[in-house]
């Protein structure tokens, strides 16, 4: 063969798809081409906005997913629903901490719908967030739904008087309490993206786009109940875990 047969040869072989390639081989050892065989990749999963706020406009607490999970404010002691600049948007700005009673509160609320709760397949959530370090308490929480105690939760707080953020899931029929606590805080008067993140078998919290820490969580943990999902608290009573800060963009998507 001479050297410029061999060489179209390569060429060929190069310049021919990974399947004409495969078919080729066949047909010199059978001497017979095997039928070609189309490989499609598998798409990316889908990622599915479950509820989105970002509080802007006249509607200031609907769900801009078109979901229908619009919020309502719930306040006690005098609190008042209030909005503050973030970037070219608006954000909500929670009641400060108080130490004599009675002290304002202020959580945002929507009932309980099947669509918010995960049960045991992976999914998200999270929020932007801003907390002065003269605000910390023991306990904030910025998104909750369910309790540790009864039932089943998911949770984003940010405890301490370091201010650092946390994700917390609580399985149906289990009282063990998952939590993932991240290695820094955010408790110093900037923005933060925190993002709590289940898995098919860890939960892993981000900050700022970086993961921070993760723990194992069981396969079948499973998120059910009737409770409302909370923005800012548990509630507007006392003992509720008020968040001192502002918050703004908050989200749960799947998977």
């Amino acid at each position: 063969m001479s050297f410029w047969r061999r060489a179209a040869m390569i060429a060929l072989v190069v310049t021919l798809p990974a399947a004409a390639i495969a078919v080729a081989a066949t047909t010199r050892r059978t001497g017979r081409p095997s039928p070609a065989v189309w490989v499609t990749p598998s798409p990316p999963p889908l990622t599915v906005t479950v509820a989105r706020y970002g509080f802007e406009g006249p509607r200031p607490w609907a769900d801009v997913s078109r979901s229908g999970h619009d919020l309502t404010p719930f306040t006690g002691n005098r609190a008042r629903p209030r909005r503050i600049p973030h970037g070219a948007g608006r954000a909500v700005q929670f009641p400060p901490p108080c130490t004599g009673e009675p002290c304002p509160r202020m959580i945002l609320r929507v009932l309980s719908r099947d669509s918010l709760n995960p049960g045991a397949e992976p999914f998200s959530y999270g929020a932007s967030v801003r907390l002065s370090p003269e605000h910390t308490t023991d306990g904030q929480n910025v998104i909750q739904k369910g309790y540790a105690a009864e039932g089943s939760q998911f949770k984003l707080q940010i405890d301490g008087r370091a201010g650092h953020p946390s994700c917390v899931l609580v399985g149906e029929d289990s009282r063990t309490i998952h939590v993932v606590v991240a290695d820094v805080g955010v408790a110093d008067g900037a923005w933060h993206r925190i993002i709590c993140r289940r898995g098919p078998a860890e939960l892993v919290i981000l900050v700022d786009g970086v993961s921070r820490s993760a723990t194992p969580i069981p396969a079948e943990l499973r998120i059910e109940n009737v409770m409302s999902l909370n923005i800012g608290g548990k509630s507007a009573h006392s003992h509720n875990d008020q968040f001192h800060g502002a918050v703004d963009d908050v989200w749960i998507t799947r998977p």
